[in-house]
């Protein structure tokens, strides 16, 4: 009988909202919830719903942490509103049963501080494959590729993200097994992917070549630098602070594009100026023109968290507009993607 005195949000996606909703519900999603805030008032009560009650408590918490007094969660969901509708004298044993199954939902915690990639997707996929079907999971974690990779995971592997926080340098996500019926297949697309591993001058041109290239003929391009090839992304006269080790790959490694040499025929830097100024005579653009072509046609760039740390190259020293995740971000575009390339 509240309802009709409230605003009533559905809290799951638009999918789910369009096969089943309350009447006069409107529907913004738990994932787009903080981005919304403005389309919900503060001066009426506010009822949220999802299909049992987990999500829409969820939700109910991060409203009430940015102001919102009068909001409420509706038990049991909209399974329970279709038994209350359909069935008023079922109202007592369905408020038993709904409380119970309220009560007896719990959240698993999976610490996995420390972790890095591979290893702490590898922990969070191995828990959830003991799992049952509609368990709830809150994954903290310190790694900083964590917050970017995770939502690229559960799109991979149907499950859903309820919620991502991140707050004193930890992130917390919260996950559903089994239940982003959004991403039931990956839909192949006209997408492109690159592992750049080498930080060698002539196989960076060729990766943006063929990645630019890829741009202009429509794919979607998608460059992923681990290891040597993260040199290539680094600035040139960047200062920053290091330990002992970290100033030793520092000084064995090239500091950006104008700094990489030849995989062959190098003579000691010689051949390296002689292809610039062959290039430069063709009227072929630089490396750090064909990088900066890339970034203005959307090429995204993405810098492996993992091999970062292991290198000591810090978030500070890389080009602007790299994101930094990690191998389940990339696999999450591979899928997308119909050619992968690895140079």
């Amino acid at each position: 009988e509240d309802l009709k005195q409230a605003i009533v949000i559905h809290v799951r996606p638009r999918i789910v909202f369009n096969h089943g909703k309350i009447k006069n519900a409107i529907n913004i999603p738990i994932t787009e919830i903080r981005q919304r805030l403005d389309e919900i008032p503060k001066d009426k009560k506010v009822i949220l719903f999802c299909n049992t009650g987990y999500t829409s408590y969820c939700a109910s918490r991060i409203l009430a942490e940015n102001g919102f007094n009068n909001v409420y969660s509706l038990m049991g969901g909209y399974e329970f509103y279709k038994e209350m509708t359909n069935d008023p004298q079922k109202k007592e044993e369905i408020l038993i049963s709904a409380d119970k199954n309220v009560k007896n939902l719990k959240t698993i915690r999976i610490d996995a501080i420390g972790l890095q990639c591979p290893g702490l997707i590898m922990k969070v996929a191995k828990t959830l494959d003991e799992a049952e079907f509609g368990d709830v999971f809150e994954i903290i974690s310190t790694d900083k590729g964590f917050k970017s990779d995770i939502g690229a995971w559960c799109k991979s592997t149907g499950n859903l993200l309820i919620d991502l926080n991140e707050e004193n340098k930890q992130v917390t996500a919260t996950i559903q097994k089994g239940k982003n019926i959004e991403n039931n297949a990956t839909k192949t697309k006209n997408a492109q992917t690159i592992v750049v591993f080498s930080n060698d001058l002539d196989k960076a041109l060729a990766s943006f070549i063929i990645a630019n290239g890829a741009k202009a003929s429509g794919k979607e391009v998608t460059m992923f630098f681990t290891f040597w090839g993260l040199n290539i992304l680094r600035k040139t006269n960047s200062k920053v602070k290091k330990s002992l080790i970290e100033k030793m790959f520092d000084l064995m490694m090239p500091k950006g594009a104008e700094k990489l040499t030849l995989s062959k025929m190098n003579m000691g830097g010689l051949g390296s100026i002689i292809m610039k100024w062959v290039m430069k005579k063709k009227n072929i653009l630089t490396l750090s023109d064909l990088i900066k072509q890339a970034q203005d046609s959307g090429v995204k760039f993405i810098a492996c968290n993992m091999s970062m740390d292991v290198m000591g190259i810090k978030e500070e020293e890389l080009i602007d507009g790299v994101e930094i995740a990690a191998v389940a971000k990339y696999i999450a575009e591979s899928n997308k993607s119909n050619a992968n390339l690895f140079i």
